[in-house]
């Protein structure tokens, strides 16, 4: 049938990784052999007494050869692979899509995948995971099938269609994964690299067992050289394997379904990082983030001609609609999303609350401008020479004289400082989670036992249940790089601008799906600040910015209404 060929060379590079298994544990135990076969002539008088120093030494150096490769295959069994952040997803609270999968692994004549789990991500794979209690006994056919994680962005902007023929070819790679020889290969790489982590981690603590992990970290990447090839191998006649084998599903609209792969991956980036890392930074996380990708991307439909037609598709049933409750599990995603690439708390906090799409510009949106626009002021306060010394009030008139005399430097290198105090201030404080415990303890979004975000509790069946022993700890994903001084010197430039614009001119913040943060006048965002203010800082000319003010209503003199200084 369909993938036998493929599938085939993927058991033979198995077996050459199998191989080289075999190779390590024959060299570990030659000196042993030899040491038997030194007793055994002794004991039978072929081998005379002039030879028992020989014996002794040998049997000794076989001892240790054990001992050692004891220790080294301990610690690649008992690692634990790398396992991805995601939102288990139990079949109560999305029987439909079970059902679904479970169609199409039966089409394809393949094991379904045990479990489906949503992660913040544009992609979708399937991933091994370590028995649970009980199960480490399981051999072969007897082994739980792989688990399908879904990139959570597909479930809400594709349709079911798309969806169903976009997975086919990942739910057809349980069939290789179920093969013995190619399962068995996939667990000795997955241990050894896990093993090479272990080292890693190891050489950077203490001084004394540098050696002893240094040794080990040897050890495994020898092994993983020997390999490689043949695992790269392998896993490209799987892919080929589970390829061919979907063909027979859905093919020409899986090209379609490709196409709105590439317009998730763009919105989806997009709203992370213009809408919600601005509200990630200021204690907030938006907690649709899966709805928002659909509000971008139908923005972007409004926009650019090529995404014609796009908003024609919001008619056809969403592939969300499979799951029982779709919100719960978007704002689950979101706040993993928010650890993911923002280290945020583990759980809602007085610091670290949700926020609705229609709360954004007024929770976000304007405490972002009111706390810039405040370290502004309390800069041109500690800077000498000090503006206006003689008024101290907040206005937006004292900073555009302060910056048309020149400094600007001086104020970027100050506010630089200043945010990445009040960064590190942050992260040490105990609501921050360190990158290091991201993914500790049970629940929804991986969140400890207790109510979730989504206030149900950690052990409901619906969302399914991970544990500590399940999951490794989850790095810190940034994405984007820290923001250089004169960049934050222009964007809080632009927040008392827009201050100002808000407390006189009637003003009001808004949401841009694919920009964040927006200024509308007269119910109109202006897009037209960014050159004025940019000539302003960079070059001291405030004359295109004053044009700006008047022609928009705006009184520089007015005092502003700032938030509470950092």
């Amino acid at each position: 049938m369909a993938g036998e060929a493929g599938e085939a060379v993927a058991r033979s590079r198995a077996l050459a990784v199998l191989r080289v298994r075999g190779a390590a544990l024959a060299a570990v135990l030659l000196p042993a052999a030899a040491a038997v076969v030194l007793h055994a002539g002794g004991a039978t008088g072929r081998i005379g007494p002039r030879w028992d120093g020989v014996r002794w030494g040998v049997t000794g150096g076989a001892l240790v050869v054990l001992l050692v490769a004891a220790a080294v295959a301990a610690v690649i069994v008992r690692a634990r692979p790398a396992v991805s952040p995601a939102v288990p997803v139990a079949e109560s609270a999305a029987p439909d899509l079970y059902r679904m999968v479970r169609d199409l692994a039966e089409r394809m004549e393949v094991p379904a995948p045990s479990a489906i789990e949503l992660t913040p991500d544009c992609d979708s794979w399937l991933e091994e995971r370590r028995p649970g209690p009980g199960g480490a006994a399981r051999r072969g056919k007897d082994r739980p099938a792989p688990v399908l994680v879904i990139g959570s962005p597909f479930m809400w902007w594709m349709r079911i269609a798309e969806l169903r023929a976009l997975l086919a070819p990942v739910v057809a790679g349980t069939g290789p994964a179920a093969d013995p020889e190619i399962s068995a290969a996939r667990r000795f790489v997955r241990g050894l690299d896990a093993a090479a982590g272990v080292a890693a981690h190891g050489s950077a603590g203490n001084v004394l067992l540098r050696p002893v992990f240094g040794f080990l970290g040897w050890t495994v990447r020898l092994l993983l050289r020997g390999c490689g090839g043949h695992v790269a191998e392998m896993e490209r006649c799987v892919a080929a394997s589970a390829s061919e084998r979907a063909q027979a599903v859905d093919y020409g609209l899986r090209i379609v379904a490709q196409e709105q792969v590439g317009l998730a991956y763009a919105g989806w980036d997009r709203l992370l990082t213009r809408v919600a890392l601005p509200a990630w930074r200021m204690g907030r996380w938006p907690s649709r983030l899966d709805a928002g990708v659909v509000a971008a991307l139908t923005e972007l439909s409004r926009r650019d001609r090529l995404a014609d037609g796009f908003e024609t598709r919001l008619g056809e049933r969403p592939a969300c609609d499979l799951l029982e409750e779709p919100g719960l599990m978007d704002e689950a995603v979101s706040l993993l999303a928010a650890r993911l690439f923002h280290a945020g708390p583990q759980r809602p906090g007085p610091g670290w609350a949700p926020v609705s799409w229609n709360g954004y510009p007024q929770e976000v949106v304007d405490r972002i401008w009111r706390s810039e626009a405040a370290r502004l002021i309390r800069v041109l306060d500690e800077v000498p020479p000090p503006a206006h010394a003689d008024t101290p009030e907040a206005t937006l008139a004292r900073v555009i004289d302060r910056l048309s005399r020149g400094g600007s430097e001086e104020l970027a290198a100050r506010i630089g400082a200043l945010v990445a105090q009040e960064e590190a201030a942050g992260s040490a404080s105990p609501s921050a989670v360190p990158a290091a415990h991201l993914a500790d303890g049970p629940g929804p979004g991986l969140a400890p036992p207790a109510p979730s975000p989504a206030g149900i509790p950690a052990a409901d069946p619906g969302l399914g249940r991970t544990t500590a022993d399940d999951v490794l700890p989850a790095p810190v994903y940034p994405l984007l790089p820290p923001r250089t001084g004169r960049e934050l010197l222009t964007d809080h430039v632009t927040a008392v601008v827009c201050c100002a614009a808000v407390d006189t001119a009637g003003a009001d913040p808004g949401l841009d799906w694919l920009d964040g943060p927006a200024l509308l006048v007269g119910g109109a965002r202006r897009a037209d600040l960014t050159w004025p203010v940019l000539r302003l800082v960079e070059n001291g000319d405030a004359t295109p910015l004053r044009s700006w003010l008047a022609a928009v209503g705006i009184r520089a003199d007015k005092p502003l209404r700032l938030a509470d200084p950092v």
